[in-house]
């Protein structure tokens, strides 16, 4: 990686007080033209989560922890909070970056997977604040993946290890759920499996599976799937009376972990008889910080266009897997299924969408 004087912490952002958050819900949308009814829709989630969302508490406390610990290592370089979709604005720490006479700066996504909705969308937001601040913005490159950090992988497993779980209990990976078409373009469903094999694995897992949450767009487009509501109930109608809910696809724990896991996947165990439990998200956990401080540090390894393509994934022990493509005949989301939702007619116009 090129010398850098700073590092970038690049977060999503979220509204701090009940006034905040149809404001933040129109900068999230912006462009995509949703009605303004359904993101009312949308904020009532966060009246059962106390009317904010605690990202921005939990992102500001997951950098002041990278400071202390490349501090510790000698390492004086300031980290620099920057974020795509409320205060600090990354325009904004850009803009003070710039007068603060930095010149290159080493970013951290907190976007562990790679596709146009996660990792990618950061990054053209990163060159678009860049482009508002314009002469003397920083340079920004961009640190490696990170789904199979070992550290990234211990501090997953430290939370799962935090609660005590019935026997029994069924074991569900979950993330937020993108397109079809989406998935098949980048390596975002590979790398989840990664993540969640290699925490199975280091846990002693005989039996797990992945599911997806906080589906949003147009009802009449496939999206990856299963959705864990749907997992429940089936789970629910088979004689499974408790769910451990690992997810593995936020690192911290927010409306689309408070709300559709907390509040709605609940509801559904409840409906379906069966005792949920869930582990916590990485948070600022020592060994996330640890894996980030490693991943930014002034030797770490250039990251090149692994960063941001979402075209392959490279794995830690050498492996290499090729995006299927939106044409394959092999639905990457579902392989070795029959009939995966990607290719399933859209269902009629009128279905609620999740949110």
């Amino acid at each position: 990686m090129s010398a850098a004087d700073a590092v970038l912490f690049v977060s999503f952002g979220g509204p701090d007080k009940p006034e905040d958050i149809m404001p933040f819900l129109e900068i999230v949308t912006r462009g995509r033209g949703i009605p303004r009814e359904r993101l009312a829709g949308v904020a009532e989630h966060y009246a059962h989560i106390g009317g904010r969302s605690p990202i921005n508490e939990i992102t500001r406390r997951q950098a002041e922890a990278l400071r202390g610990v490349l501090a510790k290592a000698g390492d004086r370089r300031p980290v620099y909070l920057g974020q795509r979709n409320w205060h600090p604005f990354l325009e904004e720490t850009l803009a003070r970056m710039r007068d603060d006479g930095v010149k290159r700066a080493t970013g951290f996504v907190t976007a562990a997977y790679r596709s146009e909705a996660s990792l990618e969308r950061y990054v053209a937001a990163v060159e678009a604040a860049r482009a508002k601040v314009g002469s003397g913005a920083p340079a920004v490159e961009f640190t490696g993946p990170w789904f199979d950090h070992p550290s990234f992988i211990d501090a997953i497993a430290a939370r799962v290890r935090e609660k005590e779980f019935p026997a029994g209990a069924e074991w569900v990976f979950t993330a937020h759920s993108i397109p079809c078409a989406m998935a098949k373009e980048s390596a975002y469903v590979a790398e989840l499996r990664e993540t969640a094999a290699l925490v199975a694995a280091k846990l002693g897992l005989k039996s797990w599976r992945l599911a997806y949450t906080s589906r949003s767009g147009d009802p009449r487009s496939a999206w990856l799937e299963p959705d864990v509501s749907k997992v429940i109930a089936a789970d629910g109608a088979r004689g499974v009376r408790d769910m451990v809910l690992i997810p593995i696809g936020f690192v911290a724990d927010h409306v689309e972990v408070l709300y559709d896991l907390d509040v709605e996947a609940k509801a559904a165990a409840d409906a379906a008889g069966m005792r949920l439990h869930r582990c916590g998200t990485v948070g600022d956990h020592p060994s996330f910080i640890a894996m980030i401080a490693d991943l930014v540090r002034p030797d770490a390894p250039p990251a090149g266009g692994l960063a941001v393509s979402s075209a392959s994934t490279r794995f830690r022990d050498g492996r290499s897997v090729e995006k299927a493509g939106e044409k394959s005949s092999v639905c990457y989301c579902f392989p070795g299924e029959a009939n995966p939702p990607c290719r399933r007619p859209a269902p009629p116009a009128g279905r609620r969408p999740q949110s």
